[in-house]
């Protein structure tokens, strides 16, 4: 091959690449778009720098492929592995995630709303179910548009309903059915007390029955996101579902941002640990790849980090906290929904601009595996911990700082 044909495939690279960078955020597939750019040896490394040892790639059946093109979604699917052990047979899991946008316009009514995006997830899990996924899990606020930066009240509260409502009874016959743990988190109106508004995930079991439900931990007021007119933190704690599939636990969007709130889904056994979120480019998008994958690595259980995808536009223009002029949207949810493990390894992100599913078969006992190497949990100092976050809760507390006095 000549120098100038070299120079010039180099060339049309480099051209390739930036291309990419400069396309507008809602424009790019997804970070590994970019990488397959790179020549595949630079590829590669940059791959394994990133996100560690890669999980194996698994093959997608022709039929689920087929359905899933046919319905314009993607579909991945990869492997963790463990190392075999003597006295403890494998526990293999299949954890799905499902990412998308919102179906109908928000000016449609709200059961119109409701109906499209059911029916929308209905499909997508019985992908799910095809791939032989045990514990699934959806967006945050799956049933509705994410409509809590407007501050208005209707119509959005009308999404809002009771544990067993419309949601989980439509969900339960599919969790039944395909014998699979699903992770439904909607906006919950609890009857028995007032009416009150909660952002909540309710587990159904693999029989459709409802093992119980977590309400979010922390409530963020930052930029567009006024969710604090809609409903106020949770106080039911840090819960771990046991499951048939293994202790699964649901921390909600913002708490990703609290490494105690991690934390405490580990010290009470946690396994898998779902984040479903809904978070725009402009916000959040440098973080998404790093925090649930260090909670991972720091409590020894695996993540998976679920984001809506979409530009969500609403008839009555807002206001933010942080100064801009008003405007009818968030942004651009950027979806890059992933599985993290223990030891630090990763899956590459679904779409950037497309629902998909992603699936990650992975064996629980990797969890103890990585324990046992780290020492996390024997190392940790939770006593001294706990008595210095009491003193630090009171109101008369004063930081540990020594000043150099010069003396």
């Amino acid at each position: 091959m000549s120098t100038s044909k070299t120079t010039t495939d180099v060339n049309e690279k480099q051209a390739a690449v930036q291309a990419l960078l400069d396309a507008p955020p809602s424009e790019i597939h997804s970070l590994e778009s970019i990488l397959a750019k790179l020549p595949e040896a630079d590829r590669k490394e940059a791959m394994r720098i990133l996100y560690g040892t890669l999980p194996e790639t698994l093959p997608i059946p022709a039929a689920t492929k087929a359905f899933a093109d046919k319905r314009n979604f993607d579909v991945a699917a990869y492997k963790f592995h463990a190392a075999a052990e003597q006295r403890r047979a494998a526990r293999i899991v299949r954890v799905g995630v499902i990412q998308n946008q919102i179906v109908e316009s928000t000016s449609s009514p709200v059961e119109t709303q409701f109906q499209a995006l059911l029916a929308r997830t209905t499909e997508m899990i019985e992908a799910a179910g095809q791939m032989g996924v045990n514990v699934l899990g959806l967006q945050e606020a799956w049933t509705m548009p994410f409509a809590f930066c407007t501050r208005e009240k209707q119509p959005w509260l009308e999404f809002a309903e009771e544990v067993d409502g419309p949601s989980t009874q439509a969900l339960s016959v599919l969790a039944k059915k395909h014998n699979m743990v699903i992770v439904s988190p909607i906006l919950e109106r609890d009857g028995a007390h007032g009416g009150t508004i909660h952002n909540t995930a309710v587990i159904i079991g693999n029989r459709g029955n409802v093992i119980g439900k977590h309400r979010k931990n922390h409530i963020p007021r930052v930029g567009d996101f006024n969710e604090s007119t809609y409903y106020m933190e949770g106080e039911d704690g840090h819960p771990v579902f046991a499951t048939e599939f293994g202790n699964v636990a649901v921390n909600i969007c913002y708490g990703r941002h609290h490494p105690l709130n991690w934390l405490m889904f580990g010290i009470n056994g946690a396994e898998i640990v779902f984040n479903p979120s809904a978070t725009v480019g402009a916000l959040s998008e440098p973080l998404w790849p790093v925090e649930a994958r260090c909670a991972s690595i720091a409590n020894n259980y695996f993540v998976a980090g679920i984001n809506r995808i979409g530009t969500e536009t609403f008839p009555n223009a807002f206001t933010s906290g942080n100064g801009q002029a008003s405007h009818n949207d968030f942004g651009h949810f950027y979806g890059s929904s992933y599985v993290g493990a223990p030891n630090g390894s990763r899956t590459p992100g679904l779409s950037r601009i497309k629902d998909g599913l992603l699936v990650s078969e992975i064996d629980l006992n990797h969890c103890r595996q990585v324990k046992d190497v780290w020492g996390f949990q024997m190392t940790g100092r939770l006593e001294e911990y706990a008595n210095a976050l009491a003193e630090a809760a009171k109101l008369g507390f004063e930081p540990q700082i020594i000043h150099d006095t010069g003396e």
